[in-house]
């Protein structure tokens, strides 16, 4: 490869023991099996905005393509644990109801499992990132005789921000958690490497930064900060009868939320693209946060990042879409 910086949108996921990659030669898996080899799988996909092209209009694209990552995201997350032996139960102590339902279900008892975990995750996310948030700031300005009103959508989606930052806290202290933001850490070092025009060796994926402005993080936050500013705009207009009532306000919201994706979208699609200080700017809170959801990673690890990427990538491309 000629040391040549690469104008590229090639991005991808941490997977159990694996990475996913998306890129110019389409989807690629590389998982680490159970003898210690590399599993590299290439996946059909196919997008919305290639039957319409409704589809691939701006902030429209972003609702898109955060629905199709998040279908696809489950799927080779699910592929990834079979591949690397997670999904075998047979040295698993299961109690009397969970061998019943593997005996009735078969091979379809961890879909089952994840299904419904995904169901209690989605619940659980609504409840503390939408409804504890409302029901507290509603406490705190009656405690204040009114006085929070105005500042109803600033203090809401601070406090947004503060659940999600000790969240991830928590969560990146388990085990298991920690290894997968090791292989994330892979994805976007062995990204950088390439888009800085080396040669993908582990010795170059080490010396290349685990911090990227495309990443989901980063992501995340555009979204927290865009919907400070937009629901603090919307609480300016709403009457306060209304704000008031728990449910009523979510309701209100919960429209706004694609909206939030589409524009977080073209930002990080912009933020790929540029580095001047607007971008910093605004990026900074992601790229902090990935010292959370990244870590660095061994060099086994690091051959598993590398060969995702080698997989969807192709010699002296220029490619400016986001996949």
């Amino acid at each position: 490869m000629s040391k040549k910086s690469h104008i590229t949108s090639v991005g991808g996921q941490a997977l159990i023991e694996g990475v996913m990659m998306q890129g110019p030669k389409g989807v690629a898996t590389a998982i680490r099996k159970p003898d210690e080899s590399i599993c590299i799988e290439y996946h059909e996909v196919k997008h919305l905005r290639d039957k319409n092209k409704f589809f691939g209009l701006p902030v429209i694209r972003g609702i898109v393509a955060f629905i199709e990552s998040m279908i696809l995201g489950y799927k080779l997350l699910m592929h990834s644990a079979e591949v690397s032996g997670m999904e075998d139960l047979e040295d698993v102590e299961m109690n009397k109801f969970e061998k019943w339902l593997t005996e009735k279900m078969g091979d379809k008892f961890m879909d089952f499992i994840m299904v419904i975990a995904s169901v209690l995750g989605i619940g659980l996310a609504f409840l503390i990132f939408f409804y504890f948030p409302v029901l507290i700031f509603n406490k705190l300005n009656a405690l204040t005789d009114m006085a929070l009103t105005s500042w109803q959508g600033t203090i809401e989606g601070c406090m947004k921000i503060v659940i999600f930052v000790i969240y991830m806290l928590l969560v990146s202290q388990m085990k298991d958690i920690k290894r997968l933001f090791k292989y994330h850490g892979a994805e976007h070092k062995s990204i950088a490497c390439y888009e800085a025009g080396e040669e993908l060796t582990v010795e170059n994926v080490k010396r290349c930064s685990r911090f990227h402005p495309r990443c989901g993080t980063s992501f995340m936050f555009v979204m927290l900060i865009l919907s400070i500013v937009i629901v603090t705009l919307l609480s300016l207009v709403v009457p306060t009868e209304l704000k008031q009532n728990t449910v009523a306000w979510m309701l209100i919201k919960l429209p706004l939320i694609p909206l939030i994706m589409g524009i977080g979208y073209e930002f990080i699609k912009y933020a790929g693209k540029h580095n001047n200080l607007f971008v910093k700017i605004l990026s900074a809170p992601g790229l902090w946060m990935q010292r959370i959801t990244t870590k660095e990673p061994e060099d086994d690890i690091i051959e598993v990042g590398i060969e995702s990427l080698k997989a969807v990538i192709t010699e002296n491309i220029e490619d400016d879409e986001i996949k």
